[in-house]
């Protein structure tokens, strides 16, 4: 569970109880329900990293939007695009092992996080991952629920492939860029889990 969970369950359910001590059943349910809600979204379950070392695991919960080629600067490359629901677990976690290069905290828009524009558009918090394959880049997307992005690294930091690097609040995206030596292993449609599901493999 994060910290932040009991923070933001604590008044729903206190003040579930307390309606129902007086007899106030149906607002009282509806808060207990809410703060078992939010309990649920902010749950963070233990995830095991494949054995394989040249896997690339996914950086979130949720279900693969599209694979496209896309340059990053004069790099070609591909990325991976990942839709969270309110139901997903929404604790991020580095694809790769490596260390944090560099970080930009980008304000912006809060379209629909399955817009395509979303990506470049919406408010989003860039991390680039200096690893011994080359550079990964992986986006914490803000949605049109979402909109609170919480990283708990900072830049210098070494993370391990699956390591918690931050989460976003109540449906989101998250974009993982990949150099071209890569094979992908996912396709659109797909549902992936944070940590444990291998997106790619380094060549």
């Amino acid at each position: 569970m994060v910290k932040d969970g009991y923070k933001f369950s604590a008044a729903p359910l206190l003040l579930g109880i307390v309606a129902l001590v007086f007899h106030w059943y149906w607002p009282g349910a509806a808060l207990l329900l809410m703060g078992a809600f939010v309990l649920f979204f902010f749950r963070d379950p233990e995830r095991t990293p494949p054995s394989d070392p040249d896997a690339i695991v996914s950086a979130a919960d949720g279900r693969v939007m599209e694979v496209v080629e896309e340059m990053r600067g004069p790099n070609p490359g591909r990325r991976i695009s990942v839709f969270l629901s309110i139901f997903d677990v929404h604790v991020n976690r580095a694809p790769v092992t490596g260390r944090i290069a560099a970080m930009e905290y980008r304000k912006g828009r809060f379209y629909a996080a399955m817009r395509g524009r979303a990506s470049e558009e919406n408010e989003q918090n860039v991390i680039h991952l200096s690893t011994d394959h080359g550079e990964v880049v992986f986006k914490q997307i803000a949605g049109w629920v979402a909109r609170r992005i919480v990283c708990w690294k900072a830049v210098g930091d070494f993370v391990t492939r699956g390591e918690r690097v931050g989460m976003i609040r109540f449906g989101s995206r998250v974009d993982i860029w990949l150099p071209e030596r890569v094979d992908i292993l996912v396709r659109p449609g797909q549902h992936v889990a944070a940590g444990s599901s291998v997106l790619a493999r380094w060549r």
